[in-house]
């Protein structure tokens, strides 16, 4: 019996909400999203055009209950790090086995990071790229790099769309440009579906410490090529990288799989040996600032 802690249910986040809690083992279910529900959010959405105007929380809930009236659903309809709602945030963190981050910007990513990894539960995120090219799907598990690693790495050195505006991770440091070529709801739920299935994944792991991926000893291991056949276990990646479209100088193919295995960072502020115990509270905030800042400068 699980309990999921998901951040996030728009357009992609209710794709990936919708199909986990259709899993037997999902029994409980807490949501968080501050949002409203607005007029340009129907076309990409699943809730109707008479739904505008309402929490989308309490659409999601209605919405899983629908289909599993067995369900077990908190919804917190507040900004996952407003200082008032921390407590019931934590106290629903710490009782999940599996969480989901949907959350659209840098920010709620680096605090969502920063809750899991103090309460070592496993999570998965999943970022759609501009015009629906393709998408990303990050797992993180306790041992592992933590988001400000993966970030930084792939900011480095992972293929993206240069004619439009980067993914969230590739500008931490500002305020997170509107995509101006939109994914269409086939693209995003293409990858909300590769989401919800290495969030599975890490379901089907959660307490095998034999399942984690082993992490990579030098820069040749990091990168792994593009799927062909080659043998691998499910948990043989940190970040998937599945195109959707051919764009030239960009993709060479469509519905092409590149995996990517990540090191922890010796720079990292979270999690290098040298660094400062996970924080709570007000110190969570301070470290936040810090990984922000420190992936802005590299």
């Amino acid at each position: 019996m699980a309990h999921l802690f998901q951040v996030g249910v728009g357009s992609g986040g209710i794709v990936v909400l919708d199909l986990l809690a259709r899993d037997p083992r999902v029994t409980r279910v807490t949501l968080v999203d501050p949002d409203v529900y607005k007029p340009h959010n129907v076309h990409r959405h699943l809730f109707p055009a008479s739904a505008v105007g309402r929490a989308k929380v309490e659409l999601a809930a209605e919405w899983l209950r629908e289909r599993r009236p067995e369900l077990v659903i908190e919804t917190l309809p507040v900004d996952l790090m407003s200082p008032a709602y921390q407590a019931d945030i934590v106290r629903a963190v710490a009782a999940c086995d599996v969480a989901v981050c949907a959350a659209d910007n840098e920010a709620a990513k680096y605090h969502f990071d920063q809750l899991m990894r103090a309460h070592r539960k496993p999570w998965a995120l999943g970022e759609v790229l501009s015009g629906g090219i393709g998408g990303w799907v990050h797992r993180f598990i306790s041992d592992g790099p933590c988001y400000g690693c993966v970030a930084s790495y792939l900011q480095r050195s992972a293929p993206g769309d240069p004619a439009a505006p980067a993914p969230d991770y590739a500008n931490p440091g500002g305020a997170v440009q509107e995509t101006t070529v939109p994914a269409s709801k086939a693209s995003i739920d293409a990858i909300a579906s590769l989401h919800a299935l290495v969030t599975l994944g890490l379901l089907d792991q959660s307490g095998d410490d034999s399942a984690a991926s082993p992490e990579p000893t030098g820069p040749a291991e990091q990168r792994l090529q593009a799927s062909t056949g080659q043998a691998g276990s499910e948990a043989d990646f940190t970040s998937l990288l599945f195109t959707l479209k051919r764009v030239p100088g960009v993709f060479d193919d469509a519905f092409r799989p590149y995996k990517f295995r990540v090191a922890r960072s010796t720079s990292c502020l979270v999690c290098s040996p040298s660094a400062v115990p996970t924080p709570a509270g007000e110190d969570l905030d301070a470290a936040l600032d810090q990984a922000l800042a420190r992936l802005g400068d590299v």
